[in-house]
């Protein structure tokens, strides 16, 4: 065990606090140029180029709702084919037994249900919510970052991290303040 991971092993990383969303985003470009990979920005609001800057994949949530919203159309609708036409059928003033145009709606609202709770649910659990605790909410201040604060942080777990060179590195973006975050 090196002297970096051993004082690293009650640390979660260390995390630098910025005025305006320009600020951060340099800095988290800088961070990634510097061979940063694991580390994390908290804006109150969304950073145009900070996902980009960051080294964040695309999501591929739009294609898991829209297979969820065909699966769903397809389910509603043959839920309601098979039971007019096999289950249950009724053959009421000549009506046809498979008269598709009355299983519109509901396929719609099956659709519909089915891609807005898989949506909320993916999201949720690639976000890692509900966490009710993250180590960085013991920073002092950090509560500014719902409201105007900016920050940035490069996690212990980063294969290039040494406390001292990112509190450096950190300090030369120009923050405002630089914190370590234990666990």
């Amino acid at each position: 065990m090196t002297t970096a991971t051993a004082g690293a092993a009650g640390l979660y990383g260390v995390i630098a606090e910025y005025d305006t969303p320009e600020q951060v985003l340099v800095a988290a470009e800088a961070a990634r140029k510097a061979g940063y990979t694991r580390m994390d920005a908290y804006t109150p609001h969304p950073v145009e180029g900070l996902d980009d800057a960051l080294g964040l994949a695309p999501t591929n949530l739009g294609f898991v709702v829209l297979a969820m919203g065909l699966f769903g159309a397809a389910a509603g609708y043959f839920l309601q084919w098979y039971s007019a036409t096999v289950f249950y059928p009724l053959n009421i003033g000549g009506r046809p037994l498979h008269d598709w145009p009355t299983y519109v709606v509901i396929t719609f609202e099956v659709t519909v249900l089915l891609a807005a709770f898989t949506a909320g649910l993916v999201m949720l659990a690639r976000n890692g919510l509900p966490r009710p605790y993250h180590p960085v909410f013991n920073t002092p201040g950090f509560e500014r970052a719902t409201r105007d604060g900016y920050y940035l942080c490069i996690e212990a777990a980063d294969p290039r991290f040494d406390e001292g060179d990112v509190r450096g590195f950190l300090e030369g973006t120009a923050p405002v303040a630089v914190h370590r975050v234990a666990r």
